[in-house]
């Protein structure tokens, strides 16, 4: 009988969390001498993409917990690279946005794209697409299966 933890014998799950680790890895290791974590980072790439946001959205929109998210808000903005301010129509509302700093420091950060194009690379187009496919799919029927105990 083969080994579970045989390399050659891992699921599907457990290929897809082994790449998403590998490329957060290379991707931590790239940002840290930016002194930012990629959780930092996705907040960041939002806020110099999408513009302002109001914290909850963006929460949903990163699929953030809440209380993770405000821990990460509350580092960006002892660092100078986020402004946190009340929403005009609801003061309840944090609404967030890059200071100059952050701004400054999105221009200087590397372009993380070679992480994709290392993992990706010179792989069939076709299978991207059933493995997007495959992951999305049962990514959905899970988000669905009624939640138990």
């Amino acid at each position: 009988m083969q080994d579970e933890r045989d390399p050659e014998h891992l699921t599907v799950g457990a290929w897809t969390k082994r790449c998403y680790l590998a490329g957060r890895a290379l991707m931590d290791a790239t940002l840290r001498p930016y002194d930012l974590g990629s959780t930092q980072w996705y907040v960041l790439w939002h806020l110099a993409n999408a513009g302002r946001a109001v914290q909850r959205d963006l929460g949903r929109a990163l699929e953030l917990e809440r209380a993770t998210l405000s821990g990460i808000v509350a580092t960006l903005v002892r660092k100078g690279l986020v402004q946190q301010t009340s929403d005009g129509e609801d003061q309840r509302q944090r609404l967030l946005t890059l200071t100059p700093s952050g701004e400054a420091l999105w221009r200087e950060l590397p372009d993380l794209s070679f992480i994709h194009h290392a993992a990706f690379d010179g792989i069939d187009a076709a299978d991207l697409a059933t493995t997007i496919r495959v992951l999305r799919r049962a990514t959905e029927r899970l988000q669905t299966l009624p939640r138990q105990g």
